[in-house]
């Protein structure tokens, strides 16, 4: 009787999905407990140096991406939080359809999961925190990146996942 591992890779998409929810739930635990101890660690719009191009801030970003929209007064928490949503739904039917694609899966997870956590952290504080702040000094100058998280970070990973992916699907299309 053949194993249910190796009717996976007979079928994909029989492919179970669970592995790729997980890596989403281990993405969303990173993110929450990350946020959760530079909110006890760190006072509320600080930053403490790491290295000569790092440091730990504690910020509160009420916007997306960049701060976008974080000046609105208030309606960006929920529409955020439902674009979120629904991209999230529009993810997990996308996991389900591709399951037996690993690195397709793999990306979408961590999309899944980054977008998760930042909707956590809407609903349950009403902004986003940010604590990533990394930036450049040249002739005594410096220029920040925009402060971010675990969570945005995952979202940046699985999109250069994605991209690679189908880098690696025209590649095999074309041979």
């Amino acid at each position: 009787m053949p194993s249910a591992l190796s009717h996976a890779a007979l079928n994909p998409r029989r492919s179970p999905v669970w592995p790729w929810l997980l890596v989403s739930l281990v993405v969303i635990l990173s993110d929450q407990f990350s946020k959760a101890w530079v909110r006890q660690t760190l006072p509320l719009d600080s930053s403490r140096p790491v290295t000569d191009f790092f440091n730990l801030v504690y910020i509160h970003n009420p916007g997306a991406a960049f701060s976008f929209l974080a000046n609105a007064p208030g309606w960006q928490r929920w529409f955020f939080t439902g674009l979120s949503l629904a991209a999230s739904a529009f993810i997990l039917w996308l996991m389900f359809k591709n399951r037996g694609k690993t690195l397709f899966s793999l990306g979408l997870s961590f999309i899944l999961g980054g977008a998760l956590g930042n909707v956590i952290d809407r609903v349950l504080w009403g902004k986003v925190t940010d604590f990533l702040d990394f930036y450049l000094t040249l002739h005594g100058q410096q220029w920040h990146w925009p402060a971010f998280n675990l969570a945005d970070s995952a979202i940046f990973v699985g999109a250069v996942l994605l991209i690679v992916d189908e880098f690696r699907r025209s590649r095999q299309h074309r041979a």
